[in-house]
């Protein structure tokens, strides 16, 4: 008898579908994406559907789903290209543990015209290739500018949508990034979503070479398999 379970998701709703993505799929990076209105109104929500995509050009992605009616959610509306009525720039800030709970009430539903800036009491920071501000609070922060917005099921709720951007500033606090480009993750102090409404910090690390040599190394914490 085989100790695992087959699950078709066909055959369940939308929010059993999201049960399971953000369940199964964990630690995920918080991206705290900032953006600004075509009439200048700030916006900051964070989005754990995130990632980078490649480095020739250098980009990266989040994914912003469909409100409950179906409509596009600020970010969205901010991010996307001129010519579909945004500003085509956003910025992804990282999250360190000191500044979770204000990024957490980021979530906060606000009406457009209103900027979670002001909810949160973080700091608009000005960007140096974007209108989009960053966050100042955010050790790392990655101007972008929107290449591509593609829609997975358009004016649907809980439809996706892939926010595709070219990074062409980076901004970091000093110390973080050497001279070598080695990122300094001790001072970035990150934290991660997991299912429902739990987090995880990044204290606790360990390193493994590349390849098979990996199945011989001892990492100093406990790998055992039980599988």
């Amino acid at each position: 008898m085989s100790d695992r379970i087959d699950i078709d998701p066909a055959q369940l709703d939308a929010m059993q579908r999201y049960k399971l993505l953000i369940g199964g799929i964990l630690p995920r990076p918080i991206a705290l994406v900032s953006t600004i209105s075509p009439h200048g109104v700030t916006n900051l929500a964070p989005f754990s559907f995130f990632t980078g995509v490649g480095s020739d050009p250098m980009l990266l992605l989040f994914c912003p789903a469909n409100r409950p009616d179906g409509g596009e959610k600020d970010s969205l509306r901010n991010a996307r290209p001129v010519a579909e009525g945004g500003t085509g720039h956003f910025v992804i800030n990282v999250v360190p543990a000191c500044i979770a709970r204000r990024m957490a009430a980021c979530a906060e539903e606000l009406p457009y015209e209103q900027s979670e800036f002001d909810l949160s009491g973080l700091t608009p920071a000005p960007s140096v290739a974007v209108r989009a501000p960053g966050v100042a609070e955010s050790p790392v922060s990655f101007e972008c500018i929107t290449r591509q917005v593609i829609r997975t099921n358009p004016g649907k709720p809980a439809g996706g949508n892939i926010v595709l951007g070219e990074v062409v500033r980076i901004g970091a606090r000093k110390g973080v990034i050497d001279s070598m480009f080695h990122v300094e993750h001790s001072m970035l102090d990150l934290v991660g979503r997991i299912g429902g409404r739990g987090y995880i910090t990044t204290r606790e690390r360990f390193e493994l070479p590349v390849g098979a040599a990996a199945l011989r190394a001892t990492a100093g914490v406990d790998l055992r398999e039980n599988a």
